[in-house]
């Protein structure tokens, strides 16, 4: 008798690239997200706020949406236009904001204001 538990779980190497990216980029933007406290009622106020976190995340985020835009079809404009949103959030809450080009991902993707 097999597990059903079993049946469930797909083995990695059934996985498309793209459902793995697309879900790897998911996971960062979220907890991008989530570092700049966006999830909470008073971002300015949250517990989870941790912008250095945010800033590794976004880059990460970045790097990978830069790097796999071409083969991400359909997938690729959410995920950018997801990728600006948390780097301008990411600017809106710095005390002092980057310049222009240097904010975090911006070395993959370009400024963004």
């Amino acid at each position: 008798m097999t597990d059903p538990l079993d049946e469930s779980i797909r083995d990695l190497g059934d996985v498309p690239s793209i459902e793995v990216i697309s879900r790897a980029a998911v996971m960062l933007l979220s907890a991008a997200a989530e570092r700049l406290g966006l999830a909470d009622p008073d971002p300015d106020n949250s517990p989870r706020r941790d912008l250095d976190e945010a800033r590794r995340l976004i880059t990460g985020l970045a790097g990978l949406v830069t790097a796999t835009s071409e083969y991400l079809g359909p997938h690729a404009a959410p995920l950018k236009d997801g990728l600006q949103s948390v780097q301008r959030a990411f600017r809106e809450a710095s005390a002092v904001p980057d310049e222009p080009g240097q904010g975090p991902g911006e070395k993959y993707t370009g400024p963004v204001y």
